[in-house]
């Protein structure tokens, strides 16, 4: 009996320390970053090297206006995918990061290829680690995880698809494939689970996905005109409203690229309004109430530097949400060269943006409706290619 006391008694503790563990994790403030080692903007154009340096960098914003590095796993990833191939389950237990290409030589030169790999990172562990990677559609980009928990979606550029994923603790499997019919750069789910975003990054379009009784479904009916080059979606966390940032035909060419705002919680969803913003508008994030959206801009600094369209900098621009369905420029600040990820902290006061050519990472204060940086850049071991935070 007394043998048995302790056996219960060890079980006890093991689950009050496992809760325990999983509360710590949860109330953690962190950002996960794709670190891409392979792809490089200089000043005479971009440039692909060898496989093998990527990584994954986890970071604390406990402190939001002087985050710290945390760990860092290495992991293939990619700056081909869009800033948004990474996501943090609401629980803060797990990390998906999508390997979107990986580099074949032919020659002196290394070309891209389309990937097919996810890895699934447990962030709970001390430290995070790998537990599995898993085969999904081809070129996984954008991904993102319904507010369950229990779901993810993930965006095949290649594959012209978007794959479903199914989450049960720790296991992540592929249940089902959805063909959308065209490139698929990125994707949203909106806060009930039932309805998604899909980017079709070329054809300059966003569509629809419907779920009912656990089956996704896409109407290419609902494709709403958005404009080219589309890589950030997000949508407001009431579901009322959906955002696009949009780069245009051609990255860092010198012309104004605009955020498209989509009425997303009727049955036919609508873009009610574009929003010039600047010359590459690469990605975005919506603050935690819903009000702002930050952009991250890239300007002309992805331009060989002989371009007439080159820009040393970038911007973190800030933009409203107004309720009656319009977007206000509310003004930006300058960031480093080729920016790529942008995340709020979960109070909406600070917003990071993942300098890719200088490898920091840039934070900014919301003070009332205006952006200002704060002037602290937290070094990274990599060049930031994506950013997320908690959901």
């Amino acid at each position: 009996m007394r043998m048995r006391s302790y056996g219960r008694a060890g079980l006890l503790l093991m689950a009050l320390l496992l809760a325990g563990a999983a509360r710590a994790t949860e109330g953690r403030a962190f950002l996960i970053a794709g670190l891409d080692g392979k792809t490089f903007f200089r000043p005479e154009g971009s440039a692909n090297g060898p496989n093998g340096s990527d990584g994954l960098a986890v970071i604390d914003i406990s402190d939001p206006a002087r985050p710290r590095l945390a760990h860092v796993l290495g992991l293939d990833t990619s700056v081909y995918g869009p800033p948004t191939n990474l996501q943090i389950t609401p629980d803060g237990r797990l990390g998906l990061v999508a390997s979107s290409v990986t580099m074949r030589q032919e020659g002196g030169n290394w070309w891209a290829q389309g990937d097919d790999r996810l890895h699934v990172v447990d962030l709970a562990a001390e430290p995070p680690a790998l537990i599995e990677t898993i085969r999904v559609g081809r070129q996984p980009s954008g991904l993102a995880i319904a507010r369950s928990g229990d779901v993810a979606l993930v965006a095949n550029r290649e594959g012209r698809s978007v794959s479903v994923l199914a989450i049960r603790d720790r296991r992540v499997s592929v249940v089902a494939e959805v063909d959308v019919g065209a490139e698929a750069a990125a994707v949203a789910i909106a806060p009930d689970g039932r309805r998604a975003y899909v980017a079709k990054n070329k054809a300059g379009t966003v569509g629809v996905l419907t779920e009912e009784n656990g089956q996704w479904r896409h109407d290419p009916a609902l494709d709403m005109p958005v404009g080219p080059g589309t890589y950030g979606l997000e949508v407001t966390p009431d579901g009322a409203y959906a955002l696009s940032g949009n780069t245009g035909p051609a990255p860092s060419d010198g012309h104004a690229d605009t955020v498209a705002l989509i009425r997303a919680g009727t049955a036919r969803p609508v873009v009610l309004d574009h929003l010039g913003v600047g010359d590459t508008a690469e990605t975005l994030a919506i603050s935690p109430d819903g009000r702002r959206a930050a952009v991250a801009v890239v300007k002309g600094s992805a331009a060989p530097h002989a371009s007439p369209a080159y820009t040393p900098d970038s911007a973190a621009v800030l933009v409203a949400i107004l309720p009656e369905g319009r977007l206000r420029y509310l003004g930006e600040a300058p960031a480093g060269a080729v920016v790529q990820g942008i995340a709020f902290d979960p109070s909406g006061a600070y917003v990071y943006i993942g300098n890719y050519t200088d490898r920091s990472l840039g934070v900014y204060r919301i003070a009332g409706d205006a952006i200002r940086d704060t002037g602290f850049r937290l070094p990274l071991p990599g060049q930031p290619a994506s950013l997320r935070g908690r959901p």
